[in-house]
């Protein structure tokens, strides 16, 4: 419904994302390389089966043919968040990380992000094996670690101004406290609903950890729900500002 694309907000502990644009990177990079191992026809290549989430798996319920076992299961908590069914589904998540993943990675420090990020993941993943805890389908993608990021941003900036494309077409400027609580609302409907064509459940568990570990894992000092409102045009009279000073 929403993608974001810009968001008026500067970096204020650190001087570059590395971990925000690595994860990018990393991911762009092992999605090439699965669409190169994959086979014409082939929804899942036999990386992806090897490196996805397979909740039945993991609970023990089914085991892998052993040329796919590649690395023990609970390893598959993490490695599914880097692989990704087409240049859409990558392309979507990064483009969240891209927006979000900086201001949070400021708020916790370098180190702390990347462990956050990954804890979120862990997190989707645990959740959507528990609600389905048979399932033998492949689990792939970063939507639960970038859910995670995306709760974050609403704690620490939601009054920031963000650009999006409405149904992928119309540029629109929101605040960021209505653009991602619309969002995480639907997440939680449609897990509610039952809907199965995308994992909500994954989506649910890092916005909760997402939350949860905002509380604990950002810099002394960084408040919560910043009061002060950034929009485009603030910025760059700020920016003035210290450049006359």
């Amino acid at each position: 419904m929403f993608v974001p694309f810009y968001d008026a907000n500067r970096l204020r502990h650190i001087r570059f994302q590395y971990v925000t644009v690595g994860l990018i990177a990393v991911n762009g990079l092992v999605y090439l390389f699965a669409q190169a191992s994959g086979e014409a026809g082939a929804i899942l290549s036999a990386f992806e089966i090897s490196y996805g989430f397979i909740p039945a798996v993991v609970n023990g319920f089914a085991e892998l043919p052993p040329p796919y076992v590649a690395v023990p299961p609970w390893l598959n908590f993490l490695t599914y968040s880097f692989l990704h069914l087409d240049i859409w589904h990558v392309a979507g998540n990064m483009l969240f990380l891209w927006v979000f993943g900086d201001n949070v990675e400021d708020a916790f420090g370098h180190l702390r992000f990347l462990l956050f990020y990954l804890a979120c993941a862990a997190a989707g993943a645990a959740l959507h094996a528990l609600v389905f805890p048979g399932s033998e389908a492949t689990l792939i993608g970063a939507s639960g670690a970038v859910s995670g990021v995306a709760a974050a941003y609403l704690m620490l900036h939601p009054r920031v101004w963000v650009w999006v494309l409405a149904f992928g077409r119309i540029p629109l400027n929101l605040p960021a406290w209505l653009l991602l609580m619309v969002w995480i609302a639907i997440q939680f409907a449609l897990l509610a609903s039952g809907a199965e064509d995308v994992s909500y459940a994954a989506h649910a568990g890092g916005i909760v950890t997402g939350a949860a570990l905002t509380l604990v894992l950002r810099r002394r000092g960084v408040p919560l729900f910043d009061r002060q409102i950034r929009t485009p045009r603030a910025v760059e009279l700020a920016d003035a500002g210290e450049e006359r000073l």
